[in-house]
């Protein structure tokens, strides 16, 4: 007996460290609040995330910070000190998101943040080095639908977005371009997430009479302007940013949101796309997937979570080369494995990070969609 134990000891100790090692992954979604309808398609999407990279196993922790950047940052402190993950994916708002900027640097933790607004990973930063944001930085999305304006003769746009770190982006972002490009905004206005009426804002747009209005929102948030000003007889055209591309969006908006554009995902048309497009087997294993488990489509913004993890996946084995799981070595060189990530393709696109660039999109990661009878196809 004690010869069997002695030679399974030696037997043990002949492993490789990592043999025992387990990497943790923190995923902070916001499944309750204002925010709740993309951070519930998150959460549900933690299951189907990759549980092993190389040789090493995959431990998720989840919390809720209720769309509260209050409450992201005490997530965040206790995945970090209690937890000791390796890397946090999350949180699920934008404004959450650069209140853990400072966290998630200091701690030397990287972030995989599955937000809109491109000023968490630009400009970069020291603090920003340590983000990573997967899904399409604003400029990609903007560019899309700048392009189309000009093509239909559009001169003037009226713009109307959150008052926060999503809205400031798409403004700063999109009145550049608009500017660049010859299109005046005629009239810009602000409202909250948890807004329940935007008369006096939309009253406004519709006295500027511009030729189209841009709506920077995310999810069933971003239909209120829209249905506000449809209700009050504007009847020019309309474009929203990939932050619409919910369900909750086409139930809400009904008949007020058909001929909307807007630049998105290629899993909001996945029937439409060509099989040749690398991301469609595996947006369509996704979509089955989460199909399987919860009995209906994922939002877009669970994709987004999809794809930190495929990231991760990739990067942990050359991170485990350098350092055991667990270390600031080891979360060093995660963050440098994905920074070195090279044509990675994922659900929304393909993924090629730089020093400069931790969203890693090109035009591969964005289709040109409008709404028609209710649901949505790619503008021809």
């Amino acid at each position: 007996m004690q010869l069997l134990a002695t030679a399974l000891a030696t037997a043990l100790l002949a492993l490789p460290a990592s043999s025992f090692a387990q990497v943790k992954i923190g995923v902070v979604a916001s499944t309750t609040g204002p925010t709740a309808l993309i951070g519930i398609p998150q959460k549900n999407t933690v299951p189907l995330l990759p549980t092993q990279a190389g040789d090493l196993k995959i431990d998720y922790i989840t919390l809720d910070d209720a769309s509260d950047p209050t409450q992201t940052v005490t997530a965040f402190k206790k995945l970090i000190s209690e937890n000791h993950v390796d890397a946090i994916i999350g949180p699920s708002g934008s404004p959450n998101a650069m209140s853990v900027l400072q966290f998630a640097a200091e701690s030397g933790t990287p972030m995989l943040a599955p937000v809109g607004a491109a000023s968490v990973v630009l400009p970069m930063t020291e603090q920003k080095k340590w983000a990573f944001k997967t899904t399409q930085n604003t400029g990609i999305i903007a560019q899309a639908l700048v392009r189309d304006m000009v093509k239909r003769g559009i001169h003037t746009v009226g713009f109307i977005g959150f008052g926060d770190a999503y809205g400031d982006d798409w403004y700063q972002v999109f009145s550049t371009l608009a500017k660049q490009n010859g299109i005046q905004i005629s009239a810009a206005e602000r409202y909250q997430r948890t807004d329940s009426s935007v008369t006096g804002q939309t009253l406004k747009l519709l006295a500027a009479k511009p030729d189209a209005i841009l709506v920077a929102g995310t999810g069933a948030a971003a239909a209120l302007p829209q249905t506000t000003l449809v209700q009050q007889g504007y009847h020019g055209q309309f474009y929203q940013t990939h932050g619409a591309a919910l369900p909750a969006f086409l139930k809400l908006g009904g008949k007020a949101v058909d001929g909307t554009i807007l630049a998105a995902s290629l899993m909001l048309v996945l029937p439409e796309i060509p099989d040749s497009n690398p991301s469609k087997p595996i947006a369509e294993d996704y979509i089955q997937r989460y199909q399987a488990k919860y009995g209906e489509r994922p939002a877009t913004f669970g994709a987004n979570v999809y794809d930190a993890g495929l990231l991760l996946q990739h990067a942990i084995p050359a991170a485990a080369q350098a350092a055991q799981p667990g270390t600031p070595a080891f979360r060093a060189a995660l963050r440098d494995a994905l920074e070195q990530t090279r044509e990675l393709v994922a659900t929304q696109g393909v993924y090629n990070m730089s020093p400069a660039d931790h969203s890693g999109f090109d035009q591969r990661g964005r289709e040109l969609i409008t709404v028609k009878n209710g649901a949505w196809t790619l503008l021809k």
